[in-house]
């Protein structure tokens, strides 16, 4: 059957009213379900699992990454009860279930919906889970706290039927971190505090986003006031939902309209819709101190006293057992809250000085750990061809097992992120990466496929924000542990006082990082493989 064109099923029925046909499948079960609806059901979180035999994928969004122990404990049950026992956190700090059933999703959203936790949005084109810093309101360098304001947006836009039919998703982030851990950059609306004197106010990014055709937000002359970031956001948004481009899928994201228009263009159309002409942006908003982490450390709060320790939660995948102990050590030791970060990490929040020590000891005995490598630390991954459809390669077993090599064989003190992505569409964001692998194909010379990755080298958000270069395509994924391995210990040997390693991969060419990646004497030992020449120009979705 021809493939049905999105536009054609949003217009015909709102992905919004498919929920009574939610109820009604789960009575008739899988075979029944319409195709048009399986598409809508994508506004409630839920994606067909591979290998759409019956099982789906489904998101629960986490606004700002900020929840309580109890709506944890219905994570939890979820999970447990429909899902395997296993949930992922995401990249946008929502968590994530494999499994489910269709007659069993009703039944898994009430359980959410009974702790004031949605579905609502988690997929689909329509406002996607809004994205914060997970220390708001407690961290001493924040600029301001912005979980009010997350709150306000989601609220607004949730449920919202003059929002959901946007041309595709559509992905906010507000924060008042200082290193903006919520990467403004990325996202389709960046909103970013920044100090003015004694005022706080808010710089406006639009247009970011990574898939095949990765761009970075455009920052608008704008300074706007927290009482004003609401109008804005619904500015923004009209304005995507009224001029954004809809005859092609892979062409519809606001990136390519904010790169047609540019930024003047972009902010005169907010002021038309406003009716109000904004002040001007500051001329210094730079991040303060490093970026690209998510306060994976331990720290003392605003309020005397009180600490967070941040925990590393390698691929994001944990149990429901797990998510039930971190419920209670919130409530214990935590004042009932938990945070997600959007490193797919979980942040324990508000515990006592006298206290640290036991929950110190609670939480590494539920299985997560704050005081690992720089590795570990830095990892992020998609879901892969485990439970993706789109994915090419696996994911999360695979970049553990990279992590555990890399500790085994190497020395390491310094931030570095590995980024690890199934296909070029971006999830694992590996083109913002230190590394980026993306997933691929790769041909061996008796004429078998195995699984790749393309390793592309140099991503980075803040000053001086870069995606990564290809380096060397199509390398066979058992030989990629090795490949890294050979290019830190390079980058360890050959580097400047002080240099770090993307100061390295800047000024290092193509070839001599392909050089150094070492893949020909790696071929050496497998006369089966024969590394592919360099690429003249970078792999689809990193440029």
């Amino acid at each position: 059957m021809a493939k049905a064109d999105i536009e054609v099923i949003k217009k015909e029925k709102d992905g919004l009213d498919v929920w009574d046909d939610l109820q009604r499948y789960a009575v008739t079960g899988f075979s029944t379900i319409e195709p048009d609806d399986m598409a809508r059901l994508r506004w409630y979180g839920i994606y067909q699992q591979q290998p759409n035999v019956g099982h789906f994928m489904m998101r629960v969004k986490i606004p700002g990454g900020s929840m309580t122990a109890e709506q944890l404990r219905a994570v939890a049950a979820v999970a447990r009860n429909y899902g395997g026992s296993i949930a992922d956190i995401t990249t946008r700090q929502n968590f994530q279930f494999h499994w489910l059933t269709v007659e069993n999703l009703p039944a898994a959203i009430a359980l959410l919906n009974n702790v004031g936790l949605t579905t609502v949005g988690a997929c689909g084109d329509i406002t996607r889970n809004i994205c914060g810093c997970p220390v708001a309101g407690i961290d001493p360098n924040e600029i301001f706290d912005c979980r009010p304001l997350v709150e306000q947006v989601t609220n607004y836009f949730l449920g919202n039927k003059e929002f959901s039919d946007l041309p595709r998703k559509y992905k906010i982030s507000i924060s008042g971190c200082a290193i903006h851990c919520n990467q403004p950059e990325i996202n389709d609306l960046g909103i970013q505090a920044v100090r003015r004197g004694k005022e706080i106010g808010f710089h406006v990014r639009v247009g970011g986003g990574l898939s095949t055709q990765p761009h970075f937000a455009q920052k608008l002359d704008m300074f706007v006031k927290p009482e004003q970031v609401l109008d804005i956001c619904i500015a923004v948004t009209k304005i995507f939902r009224d001029e954004g481009y809809r005859k092609r899928r892979n062409h519809s994201r606001l990136k390519f309209l904010m790169a047609d228009w540019g930024a003047d263009r972009f902010r005169q159309e907010i002021i038309d819709r406003l009716g109000w002409t904004p002040e001007p942006a500051l001329v210094m908003s730079d991040p303060v101190g490093a970026v690209q982490q998510d306060h994976l450390w331990e720290e003392s709060l605003k309020q005397h006293g009180l600490h967070w320790i941040g925990t590393s939660v390698i691929t994001g995948r944990v149990t429901a057992d797990q998510l039930d102990a971190a419920a209670e050590i919130a409530e214990r030791f935590c004042q009932g809250s938990i945070r997600t970060t959007n490193q797919q990490n979980i942040l324990f929040p508000n515990i006592a000085q006298d206290d640290l020590d036991a929950a110190r000891t609670a939480i590494r005995a539920a299985g997560f750990e704050w005081n690992v490598t720089q590795f570990h630390q830095g990892a992020v991954s998609c879901t892969g061809n485990e439970f993706c459809n789109l994915a090419i390669t696996e994911t999360k077993a695979r970049l553990r097992e990279i992590i555990a090599h890399l500790e085994d064989k190497l020395v390491w003190q310094e931030p570095i992120r590995i980024h690890l992505n199934g296909c070029p569409n971006g999830c694992g964001q590996h083109h913002i990466g230190d590394i980026g692998l993306q997933g691929c194909l790769a041909r061996l010379n008796d004429g078998s496929q195995v699984e790749a990755y393309d390793v592309c080298l140099g991503g980075r958000l803040g000053e001086n924000a870069k995606f990564v270069r290809a380096i060397s395509r199509k390398v066979p994924a058992d030989k990629v542990k090795f490949a890294i391995e050979n290019l830190l210990t390079r980058f360890q040997a050959n580097r400047a006082d002080g240099e770090t390693f993307g100061s390295w991969v800047d000024r290092n060419s193509d070839a001599e990082l392909g050089e150094a990646l070492g893949l020909h004497l790696l071929a050496q030992d497998d006369p089966n493989w024969t590394p592919p020449p360099p690429r003249a120009h970078a792999p689809a979705g990193v440029e």
